[in-house]
């Protein structure tokens, strides 16, 4: 009965809600992506019932690292393995009951899609942000690539040497020419802007820290130019350290201090950065506990001379962040709309010859020299200049994943409105030909600007925030970029994001090498796709995420199987009343479920519906038929396929997910009753519906709680304490056995 499929051209009231998409890089998805999906889609549900056009999309990032690797371990060509992980993803998303829109899919390998990615490529080029050079790069052994830094875990982090983001292996530098993405030019308007967003907090921090603004002074040494926050110390200053990538290590061992006019040594040492200020720090180890590390180690003076205002150079702002290394030695990408030709250099493929399509080679296999596999194709990097028509080399690199998914929540709202879909099936086609994807004579953009200007920028991203420097922060970049070009009028992607927590088993983050991953098709077969759903928005705070324990989700299974009795001897009966009580926690559940889902407090409005549930069982089961109605409508969110046919069942003809958000008897809430939060060692575990009276005594309220069969399981073990707040809250401090 459920349509999902969104008028994007007929919408009156458009609410964009999305989810990232996820990379379809193994088997298929694990119970952690459905925890994601499935929160962000009872957001989107709820929504839609409170008269809102929801559009929410879906697709696969597939292009990149995360892919190949897998295809690579399992011996199968990227190009085959991505039609089956498709087939086998869009399955799997199509069983956990998200209302996704499957008639404007989006996938990176599409030649229709990443035909606008090379697109983006050249207004790059063209406008002066992409530019080739010769830098000292992250090269990852393993993957046998370049990073950007973004894609590096620091060391600080980890612990001795950076580590890839992708395998987890150790990084070294490398000296290489490649493409970067000059998203230093926007520095400031991305550390700006962060004051505008409605983002956690930790990751608007994390992009700061990134983005790292320092304030200070340039000062010249002879030839060395220093950059210090401190420059009221430069009369201590009695050293000079360079990085080792500076353009002077090694060739100057003494310049003149320009406040003392003394001579002072010179030094090449790797606590100095390259990439932060201008590679030179003047050493003042009176002020500055890693000089003065330096200065013990090298045995050198320590001058503890007074501060000074007088002012030896000129205000400088620097950045922590370099420009984005977008090129990748590897197959399965986009190749980088470039050629070169040795009389006019470097030209960019002209508009009207994108795509440059990818063409399915065997030799796919990364080559670890600096070099991808298509470099040993001429049929591929052999062609013409654009430019005078000489022959010419074509780029062999391919463009970072990054750079696929900076775009995508553009593209979704136009699909199907200015390049035909592709064919049904599968987007990847082997033996695409350019001219059968050029066959776009429909538009110029990736994107109807009427309906980016209807749907944009999204209403709410929910996504990983372990992305907070990587996919949030070149989104934003290329969204400006966008914007300042006048391709779109809005410069923030993604105005309100939120960051959901993390499911995790046994106490640890899901992964192969653990052994702990947890397919959801065997839980979904088991017990159906709603007590799935609704287990892990159980598990704790959907911020924070939980542990997936198996006995736990057997509770929640025999919940939704009582629900549904329930229902059904409630339809049999036809009954017309419920008693004063019922009515009350129905009210009290109503307010309290759309409350916390528009806070994302899905764990506590479940349990508003538990409480409900239990009310109406103390009632002997005693429930109007109305008013079963209005709980399968709160319900409806969480448990989409149950309420659907329950629905059904009681005579209506449309869809409930097509009913507004029920209206309560405001005056049912008007009783003398409190809600006591029910916690286990701190952790949220339930609420008890209790008389005001009754509510004060701790003794009264330790019996409700220790004859609620849904909470007092958790009592399991030795009470030790236990914390009572009257009328608030009871705690119960309990030991293991």
């Amino acid at each position: 009965m459920e349509s999902s499929r969104t008028d994007i051209a007929a919408a009156k009231k458009p609410f964009y809600n999305l989810m990232m998409f996820p990379y379809p890089s193994a088997e298929g998805l694990h119970v952690g992506n459905m925890y994601a999906f499935t929160g962000s889609d009872i957001y989107g549900r709820f929504k839609r019932m409170a008269g809102y056009d929801v559009f929410e999309p879906i697709g696969l990032d597939g292009f990149g690292i995360h892919s190949e690797n897998y295809a690579l371990k399992i011996g199968k060509h990227p190009m085959e393995h991505a039609k089956v992980t498709e087939k086998n993803f869009y399955n799997q998303l199509h069983k956990i009951g998200a209302m996704y829109d499957w008639s404007r899919t989006v996938e990176t390998y599409d030649p229709h899609y990443y035909k606008w990615t090379q697109w983006i490529f050249v207004q790059m080029y063209t406008r002066g942000l992409a530019y080739r050079a010769k830098s000292e790069v992250n090269w990852c052994p393993s993957c046998k690539t370049v990073l950007a830094d973004e894609q590096v875990i620091p060391a600080s982090r980890q612990g001795g040497e950076g580590k890839c983001e992708r395998c987890g292996n150790a990084v070294i530098k490398k000296l290489l020419e490649q493409w970067f993405f000059r998203i230093t030019a926007y520095a400031e308007k991305l550390l700006q802007n962060t004051r505008t967003l409605n983002w956690p907090e930790k990751v608007l921090i994390a992009q700061r820290n990134w983005i790292g603004k320092k304030e200070g002074t340039k000062i010249l040494f002879d030839e060395i130019e220093i950059f210090t926050t401190r420059p009221d110390t430069i009369f201590g200053c009695v050293f000079v350290v360079l990085s080792p990538s500076h353009r002077l290590a090694g060739k100057v061992k003494e310049v003149v201090n320009p406040a003392t006019k003394k001579a002072i040594p010179v030094f090449v040492d790797e606590y100095v950065l390259g990439e932060v200020g201008t590679g030179a720090i003047m050493g003042v180890p009176a002020y500055d506990d890693r000089d003065m590390a330096f200065a013990k180690r090298m045995n050198l003076p320590v001058v503890r001379a007074k501060l000074t205002d007088k002012v030896f150079g000129k205000k400088m702002v620097t950045y922590h962040l370099r420009d984005w290394l977008i090129s990748r030695q590897r197959y399965w990408g986009p190749p980088i709309p470039m050629i070169y030709c040795e009389t006019c250099g470097w030209q960019p493929v002209p508009e009207i010859d994108l795509p440059v399509v990818l063409p399915r080679i065997e030799d796919y296999q990364p080559k670890g020299t600096g070099v991808a596999p298509l470099a040993t194709h001429k049929e591929f990097y052999e062609t013409t200049c654009p430019n005078c028509g000489k022959s010419a080399r074509r780029e062999t690199d391919v463009s970072d994943t990054f750079l696929d998914s900076s775009w995508y929540f553009l593209r979704y709202p136009s699909v199907n409105n200015v390049i035909p879909a592709t064919e049904p099936g599968s987007s990847v086609q082997v033996g695409w030909t350019p001219d059968q994807v050029r066959g776009d004579k429909q538009g110029f953009l990736p994107w109807d600007p009427e309906i980016t200007k209807k749907w944009l920028p999204v209403d709410m991203y929910t996504g990983g925030a372990e992305h907070s420097v990587l996919h949030l922060l070149y989104s934003r970049f290329i969204t400006m970029a966008l914007h300042d070009w006048g391709y779109i009028d809005f410069d923030e992607p993604f105005p309100n994001f939120y960051a959901h927590g993390l499911i995790i088993k046994d106490g640890a983050k899901m992964s192969k090498s653990k052994g702990n991953i947890v397919n959801p098709d065997q839980y979904i077969d088991l017990y159906g796709a709603d007590a799935l759903r609704i287990y892990l928005m159980f598990t704790g705070p959907y911020d924070q995420g939980g542990d997936f324990r198996d006995s736990a989700m057997e509770g929640i299974a025999k919940w939704v199987r009582k629900v549904w009795r329930m229902a059904l001897s409630t339809i049999d009966k036809q009954s017309n009343s419920s008693s004063a009580k019922v009515q009350t926690a129905l009210a009290v559940a109503i307010k309290k479920v759309g409350n916390d889902i528009e806070k994302r407090r899905y764990n506590t409005a479940i349990s508003a519906m538990m409480i409900f549930i239990n009310a109406v069982g103390e009632e002997r089961g005693q429930l109007a038929c109305s008013d079963l109605q209005k709980f399968l409508l709160i319900l409806a969110p969480f448990a989409p396929f149950m309420t659907e046919e329950l629905w059904s069942r009681m005579g209506n003809k449309t869809s409930i997910h097509q009913q507004p958000w029920p209206l309560f008897d405001k005056s049912k809430l008007v009783v003398s009753t409190v809600q006591i939060v029910v916690q286990v060692n701190g952790k949220l575990r339930g609420t008890l519906v209790v008389d005001t009276a009754k509510a004060l005594g701790q003794a009264t309220v330790e019996t409700m709680v220790k004859e609620n069969q849904t909470i007092s399981k958790y009592l399991s073990g030795t009470i030790t304490k236990v914390i009572f707040v009257p009328g608030k809250l009871i705690n119960f401090v309990v030991s293991s056995l």
